[in-house]
């Protein structure tokens, strides 16, 4: 009765996993902080703007400050980024903390890694303090909050692998002749239960998955549409930088500058 001890841990695992979700769901929006919220629902009704640092953060988090802080450096020509995959400093005197980590995590070599750099750059200071300002204006997600959810979603989705693979090896360890049917039912319930708990997540939780909150959302939707608007009018490096900011970047119009990205991606990932 092999099966029955399968059965057991599935169901042991899928109750955990669940009651973890809807633990760490119950918990996040204590960590928001509301005061601040309900200050900028007042705020988004003004012309208030973000910066595009700020609006890459909320589109992206880290490592979208650090692809438009590489991008914004390489249309200044303060570095190269080579289709290759090497990011090369050409002017050494960054204009702010963003460009400054930059130039620091290319060391003074001079030329490094895409991947590295962008690795690098996304946990500096300069990013942490940006992200920090924005959780206190009520604008982000905080790690308190986002960080719980999204771990517990990640149990979730490998208890219901797990259910499906300790399904497959109870029916294998069946003696000859035994219905695999009520065994697999068994199953079913705790693999139902997972992808039940997942599906609700996508409704209840979306909040605390991404990383703007939602008065966050509201001034980058505003800050998207008039991006559209400027590139309908024809707008230039300021409208290229607000789509990256926006969308990241597979926005860029130079297939060159996008190869830069993901030739750095693909070297760091045979290294």
């Amino acid at each position: 009765m092999l099966w029955l001890i399968l059965v057991f841990l599935a169901w042991a695992v899928a109750t955990v996993s669940c009651l973890r979700l809807c633990l760490a769901a119950a918990d996040a929006p204590r960590h928001l902080d509301e005061e601040a919220e309900e200050a900028w629902r007042d705020e988004v009704r003004t012309a208030y703007e973000l910066t595009l640092p700020e609006a890459a953060f909320l589109a992206g988090g880290p490592e979208r400050v650090t692809d438009l802080t590489l991008v914004s450096m390489h249309h200044g020509r303060r570095l190269l980024l080579a289709h290759t995959g090497w990011a090369t400093v050409v002017d050494p005197d960054g204009e702010n903390d963003l460009e400054r980590s930059v130039i620091g995590a290319i060391g003074p070599s001079g030329q490094a890694r895409t991947a590295a750099v962008r690795t690098a750059v996304s946990a500096a200071d300069a990013v942490r303090s940006l992200a920090d300002r924005l959780v206190r204006a009520g604008l982000a997600v905080p790690d308190t909050a986002r960080n719980p959810v999204v771990s517990a979603i990640r149990a979730v989705r490998a208890a219901s692998v797990l259910t499906v693979v300790l399904a497959a090896g109870a029916v294998l360890t069946l003696s000859q002749g035994q219905r695999p049917g009520p065994v697999v039912a068994w199953f079913a319930l705790p693999l139902v239960m997972t992808l039940g708990c997942l599906a609700l997540a996508r409704f209840e939780v979306y909040t605390y998955l991404g990383w703007a909150s939602p008065a966050g959302n509201r001034l980058l939707d505003a800050l998207a549409e008039r991006a559209a608007e400027h590139a309908a009018s024809g707008a230039g490096e300021r409208a290229q930088l607000t789509r990256v900011a926006v969308h990241g970047v597979r926005a860029l119009d130079d297939a060159q500058l996008r190869a830069a990205f993901e030739n750095g991606r693909t070297a760091d990932r045979i290294r």
